[in-house]
Order: structure tokens, then C-alpha cells, then sequence
């Protein structure tokens, strides 16, 4: 016999495909940052059970102080440039670059082209920030 009543199941339910159009997802501001938005493209509300993708938009002048995450990024520049520091080095990242920032590394963003946009990936885990410097 089937089990119907889902409170009941311990079995967990096997996620469905999403397909959406990426500028259907709603835009928030990154309060940390400075002309700074992102978008959870697909994550935990779309039945993502492991990571999140999310994509950052920054304009002119835009970009995030430096600070740590307790979770791991991994990024693809969209488009636009910026210099981005992790620990004590600073690179410059264009289109295409990619970039893994370890768990607990601290980093900034400070746009050179805007718009500087990037998706970044990272696990369905409780995550905190912590700024380190309030200037971007």
C-alpha cells in the first residue's frame, strides 16, 4: 500500500527539472554592497537539494567589501571586469575567468567595466558573512 500522506513518508521526494528564463527571477540588492544585486536562479525553493546558483550583477562604481562567507564560492564571469582580492592577492577578472574561493577566505569586489556580472554556485549549507572592511 502506497503511502498518500506526504507528512507521514520518510522517504524524500526526487526534485523536478526547473526551466525558467533567467530575468523572470527577481532581483534583490546585496545590502553589504555598493550597486549590487543578485538573483537566486535556481536554489533550495526550486527543490535544489545540494547547491545554489546565483548570479551577481554589479553597475558603476559597484562592488562588495572585503569579507568572509563560511561557505565555499565557485564563480563564471558573465561579463564586465573587476578586481577581485582573495586573501592577499588581487586579480583582475574578465569574461570567462573563473574563480574558487574557499570557504572562510576573505574577498572583495570593486568593478572596472559595469555591468560586471557573474553566476556563483555554492552549497544549500547555513552560511554567514562577515564584512571585514566597509569599503569596497
Amino acid at each position: 500500500m502506497a503511502v498518500t500522506n506526504p507528512e507521514l513518508s520518510t522517504e524524500k521526494s526526487t526534485p523536478s527539472e526547473v526551466v525558467k528564463p533567467a530575468n523572470a527571477v527577481a532581483r534583490q540588492e546585496v545590502r553589504a554592497g555598493v550597486a549590487t544585486q543578485t538573483q537566486v536562479l535556481i536554489g533550495e525553493k526550486d527543490g535544489a537539494p545540494n547547491f545554489s546558483m546565483r548570479r551577481f550583477i554589479m553597475g558603476e562604481g559597484g562592488g562588495m567589501p572585503r569579507h568572509t562567507n563560511t561557505v565555499e564560492h565557485e564563480q563564471y564571469v558573465l561579463g564586465g571586469r573587476a578586481r577581485v582580492g582573495i586573501g592577499e592577492k588581487v586579480y583582475e577578472v574578465k569574461a570567462n575567468d573563473v574563480l574558487y574561493i574557499p570557504a572562510g577566505a576573505s574577498h572583495f569586489y570593486q568593478v572596472i567595466e559595469a555591468p560586471f556580472e557573474f553566476l556563483c554556485v555554492v552549497p544549500n549549507t547555513p552560511d554567514r558573512l562577515e564584512i571585514l572592511d566597509e569599503e569596497c
